[in-house]
């Protein structure tokens, strides 16, 4: 049995980590009027942010073209099983259309996974299920970890403004919560269904980063865990915060840096998440 590893480039891993554990990334897509870019390959979120004053474009999922010759190249390299991890399926469509394009792929058997979120929520558990593959072969019971540590991950985000969200349409129940009061600044964590709401509501930056930090502390104080701080062009506010939970103690590893184009399309310029994966 030889197991592959597959997910989006919403899972913000950085390519040499990609590289060493032989994860295999298909990329979301962007549209400018002037062309088509491929996530995180041909454009980079820094020019995302840079260029959103003047255009803000338009997201996709993978072709399902990219999608099944990743299955085809996978099957010719000996792999007789598959796993796919995708962004939220309640944000995007990429997690359909892998699903799809497996249904036409015999002779390999595919699980194609929603963790039920973006960023690091994805990142995390693509880095256990690489750990899971590389530990054991026993396929059904790294299916059945993963989808216990998927219950366990949790984040929480910030953003500057609401406007890219907003347009994007994947604002849902943060909107209903919120109502007209739209100078406020809410807290962001993803229910069970993969779906953004208002974990907490607060009054001014300052305060919104107080509460950012104030499950982050909850969860610490009990259990060991995996951190990452997330940011959009907030460079020395996700550095403070990476030190704020440094000192909180109980941190096993810690990783920063920028969200991924797709993702910062939605965000905006001044976003700022933790993801938290608790360690048994």
């Amino acid at each position: 049995m030889k197991i592959a590893l597959v997910t989006d480039s919403t899972c913000d891993l950085p390519c040499e980590m990609v590289e060493k554990l032989n994860i295999h990334v298909v990329p979301l897509r962007i549209h400018y009027s002037g062309g088509e870019f491929r996530d995180g390959i041909d454009i980079t979120s820094r020019d995302i942010i840079n260029r959103l004053e003047h255009e803000v474009p338009k997201t996709s999922m993978p072709s399902p073209e990219d999608i099944t010759r990743i299955y085809h190249s996978l099957q010719e390299q000996g792999y007789t099983h598959c796993i796919v991890l995708t962004v939220s399926a309640s944000l995007s469509g990429t997690h359909n259309t892998f699903r799809l394009c497996a249904q036409e792929i015999s002779g390999m058997k595919i699980d194609v996974i929603d963790s039920k979120g973006v960023s690091w929520i994805l990142g995390f558990l693509v880095l256990e299920t690489a750990r899971l593959i590389q530990k054991t072969k026993n396929y059904e019971e790294i299916i059945r970890k993963i989808h216990e540590t998927k219950e366990k991950i949790k984040a929480y985000f910030i953003l500057d403004t609401l406007q890219y969200v907003q347009k994007g349409g994947r604002i849902g129940k943060v909107a209903k919560s919120l109502g007209s009061m739209l100078s406020i600044k809410p807290v962001i964590t993803f229910d069970s269904e993969g779906k953004l709401h208002t974990h907490s509501v607060a009054r001014g930056k300052k305060q919104a980063l107080k509460k950012l930090m104030a499950p982050v502390y909850e969860h610490l104080s009990s259990t060991r865990a995996r951190i990452a701080v997330l940011h959009t062009q907030a460079e020395k506010e996700a550095e403070a915060l990476l030190n704020q939970v440094k000192n909180a103690g109980n941190v096993s590893e810690t990783y920063l840096g920028w969200i991924s184009p797709t993702l910062a399309v939605h965000a905006g310029p001044g976003l700022l998440g933790i993801v938290i994966h608790p360690q048994d």
